[in-house]
């Protein structure tokens, strides 16, 4: 691992580096984006098919792009009851987590006036699952699962495989969530799918889930013809440390990120020299035993780093400019450092609160801002699955209580219609 004092000259830039860390499209790849999209809103099922067998080579008709309800039966005897156990105890959980988040409608009265908010889940919304290199289904639950606490009615589904036969784990965790309708299109052109609709898919209100660079880039163009959640970058874990940490821990937990892929970000920041040497030691350790070696070394060549600090507080401060996706405070008093987070996606407290943990089975949502965008973004919730709408009554003698205002602002806009649609009512 790469060792820097952060007090040091020749750290700055460094640090800069991460802080404003971004994923760099390469040129000419948004065009080619928008290439695909195009042909799928032109040519609906007949792209989606011919950009399938391209892709991912697998040749479809229609009918074979939904999967069907007895493949997904089908798949639960294709996983163990562990496997099935797990993902019910998971989603039991995540659901508990999000019912909280549940907003209400809400209204009150003054002088004459009924004022509030109507809070109404989306009708239809589509989740990609990536299915390339691997399969996720904790991928599945974590955005399926808050999506049927906000009410939403109709919940599609589209992931790729390298065959006819779908991920029988992704399908099992998708009708355990509840998921209404899976078909199996992946990458860019099932963003287009989903955003302007073919004669199979019905378009949806929003696409959440995240995916290759090629997805990302798809979900950014369709934005505004539908929602979308976010831009997610690679995956990225920031730990705090003090000398009272668990140096196998704190090793175990970067590599549990770094292994995700080569531009995934493993970053210790630490006042305790001897804590740093010893991490470095352990990672090199248990590296050797890592079944994604490869990948994980090419993530710290990278993106890994560790990083001393003359105190806990410029620890601290350095983490809130960085606004890590994951926040481990392995410190003796980390609810004290809670206190003065401001920047993180979510922050995973003490040392037995992994962040592997926090991606499958904890309860918070998994789906969260990366690159730095934890600054203004939040993990994927229930809000993301609805919308609210200004509700207002005005009586006769509630309007006029007003009117006046309003006419002065109209006409000081120079709005003549807006003045006269309040004195027309004035008059009467």
């Amino acid at each position: 691992m790469k060792i820097i004092k952060a007090w040091q000259k020749d750290a700055s830039g460094v640090i800069n580096r991460i802080i404003n860390r971004h994923e760099r499209i390469p040129a000419g790849l948004e065009e080619s984006v928008r290439e695909i999209l195009n042909n799928v809103k032109n040519r609906g099922d007949v792209a989606l098919i011919a950009y399938t067998e391209k892709f991912d080579h697998v040749s479809l008709k229609p009918s074979e792009m939904k999967v069907k309800k007895k493949e997904i039966r089908d798949a639960y005897k294709k996983v163990s009851k562990k496997f099935i156990d797990a993902i019910e105890l998971s989603a039991q959980r995540i659901g508990k987590f999000h019912e909280k988040q549940r907003q209400r409608s809400w209204m009150y009265s003054e002088d004459g006036a009924l004022l509030g908010q109507l809070v109404t889940p989306l009708q239809r919304i589509g989740i990609y699952v990536p299915g390339g290199k691997a399969a996720y289904p904790s991928s599945v639950i974590m955005n399926t699962i808050p999506a049927k606490m906000a009410g939403v009615k109709e919940i599609v589904m589209c992931s790729p495989s390298r065959s006819k036969i779908a991920n029988p784990e992704v399908l099992v965790a998708a009708d355990i969530s509840g998921v209404d309708e899976i078909y199996r299109i992946g990458g860019a052109q099932a963003i287009g799918a989903m955003a302007y609709g073919t004669e199979t898919i019905k378009k949806v209100d929003k696409i959440v889930g995240p995916g290759n660079i090629y997805v990302s880039i798809a979900k950014k163009i369709v934005f505004g013809d539908v929602d979308i959640d976010m831009i997610a970058g690679p995956s990225e874990i920031l730990i705090i440390a003090d000398k009272t940490a668990e140096p196998s821990f704190v090793a175990a937990d970067m590599l549990s990120q770094a292994e995700h892929d080569e531009m995934a970000s493993a970053i210790l920041i630490t006042n305790s020299e001897e804590l740093a040497t010893n991490v470095d030691i352990e990672i090199k350790k248990q590296l050797r035993g890592l079944n994604r070696k490869k990948i994980a070394e090419k993530s710290l060549e990278n993106s890994g780093w560790i990083i001393l600090t003359k105190s806990l507080t410029d620890a601290v401060n350095l983490a809130n400019d960085i606004a890590p996706e994951h926040l481990e405070l392995s410190v003796a008093e980390p609810f004290e450092i809670l206190a003065i987070i401001r920047n993180a996606g979510a922050i995973f407290l003490g040392n037995y609160t992994p962040e592997a943990i926090g991606d499958y089975s904890a309860g918070p949502n998994h789906v969260l801002p990366t690159g730095g965008t934890a600054r203004f973004f939040s993990p994927l919730s229930v809000d993301d699955f609805t919308k609210r709408s200004s509700v207002l009554y005005f009586s006769r003698d509630g309007m006029r209580k007003i009117a006046n205002a309003v006419v002065t602002i109209a006409d000081s806009e120079g709005l003549q219609g807006h003045k006269e649609a309040v004195k027309v009512r004035m008059r009467r």
